[in-house]
């Protein structure tokens, strides 16, 4: 039996790419020079947003099953998961004319169960959760005798991944360092060993979401919780895989974690700065270079964004939920009296600082005020945050109690 670090090599990642190149996009590596002034790093961003089914995932699932024997793709694969991999996996599949099947958790929203099915997937809805789904897809995999193509756990699928190194470092050789988002393991794993391979002083980091730190946790030996509704939801895996965290543990340098507001403000700022959509885990490799400036000032580093399938509302909510953690829009509370003119008053005050009112909520029946007095959330848009804090200044000095309604940070 093969050892672990014999059954991925530079060459199992080199074969990959032969295999799959003409069939992918080799999407662009390309620097940032907005977001290397904002990091003090030289920023390249890896495009990998622009695959066809928006994500890397396509590469180690097209490897795995052009790697099968034609009886295995006469009788079809099977997989279980509700993101990118369903997705690239039925696309390369009902493109090569193999049977995909996809067992994802019944709550599984509508609009990732479409969009498997609009590239060829077959949709198993089974469980509450993932772990359901996995079991019924070996159980299905066993009375079908159906191949399992896993997510991440595959040296396969891992070597498939490996291929975003290659590309990367074929277009930018200078590269100091790699800053690779983890859930099971397979991007880094396939990514690191490349790299690693060709440039031994390659630094590799892992980016993990503060709400499911399973990988960081297993190499640091320590007990943490895995659970959470973070946006980052294609890296959210409780237990990483055996294969990809031995090779892993060989080969990464540090994994650090980035909290809720890291990632939103990473989403934003791709969106913003570089035009371009990215799902949570996608400006997870963003996120880290944001929170942690000190490791990567002046280093040439090469960033993935993994993935850009995010729910377009979701969008919409981070994208205004950053604004006001920039000081652009506010809700702020005010103390009335239930009298004519009073909200007329404090428009006046809006009007003179040019402060644009986008929403007023009055609430009198629920509160421990007098019956004379009314709460007020007014929500507003400033130029900018120095702007809305004249305007609170000017509340204050006209007498009104004001508090700002705080997002988390």
């Amino acid at each position: 039996m093969l050892s672990m670090s014999d059954q991925l090599t530079l060459q199992h990642v080199r074969a990959a790419h032969a295999r799959i190149r003409d069939s992918i996009v080799a999407t662009p590596t390309l620097h940032s020079q907005t977001l290397s002034k904002l990091t003090g790093a030289n920023i390249y961003l890896k495009f990998e947003n622009h695959q066809f089914t928006a994500a890397y995932k396509e590469r180690g699932a097209l490897n795995a099953i052009l790697l099968l024997t034609e009886e295995q793709r006469s009788k079809g694969v099977i997989a279980a998961s509700a993101g990118n991999h369903a997705q690239g996996l039925s696309y390369h599949g009902t493109r090569l004319g193999i049977p995909v099947t996809i067992v994802m958790p019944v709550p599984t929203p509508t609009v990732k169960v479409m969009q498997t099915e609009s590239v060829g997937g077959k949709v198993v809805l089974h469980g509450e959760t993932f772990d359901d789904a996995y079991k019924h897809a070996r159980l299905l995999e066993a009375e079908q005798g159906l191949t399992f193509v896993h997510p991440f756990d595959d040296p396969d699928v891992a070597a498939g991944q490996g291929t975003v190194a290659l590309e990367m470092l074929e277009s930018i050789p200078s590269l100091d360092m790699l800053v690779v988002p983890i859930g099971g393991g397979g991007l880094l794993s396939g990514m690191g060993t490349a790299a690693r391979a060709l440039k031994p002083d390659i630094g590799l980091i892992g980016v993990q979401a503060e709400l499911y730190p399973s990988m960081y946790a297993l190499l640091n030996n320590m007990q943490m919780p895995c659970e959470g509704d973070t946006l980052a939801e294609g890296i959210a895996v409780k237990i990483p895989g055996s294969f990809t965290s031995e090779v892993i543990r060989g080969l990464v340098d540090e994994i650090v974690l980035v909290s809720e507001a890291d990632l939103e403000t990473a989403v934003s700022l791709l969106l913003q700065i570089e035009k371009t959509v990215v799902e949570g885990a996608g400006a997870a490799g963003l996120a880290a270079v944001m929170a942690h400036p000190e490791k990567f000032k002046g280093k040439n580093v090469g960033i993935v964004l993994c993935g850009g399938n995010i729910d377009t509302r979701l969008l919409a909510n981070v994208l205004l939920r950053d604004l006001a953690r920039s000081g652009r829009l506010a809700r702020l509370r005010l103390t009335l009296q239930d009298r004519p003119g009073a909200l007329f008053k404090v428009m006046r005050l809006f009007n003179e600082h040019n402060v644009n009112i986008i929403e007023i909520y009055h609430q009198r029946i629920f509160t421990t005020l007098p019956a004379k007095g009314l709460i007020t959330d007014i929500e507003c848009e400033a130029r900018d945050a120095e702007q809305l804090q004249g305007l609170v200044d000017g509340l204050d000095a006209a007498g009104y109690k004001v508090e700002r309604v705080e997002l988390n940070k």
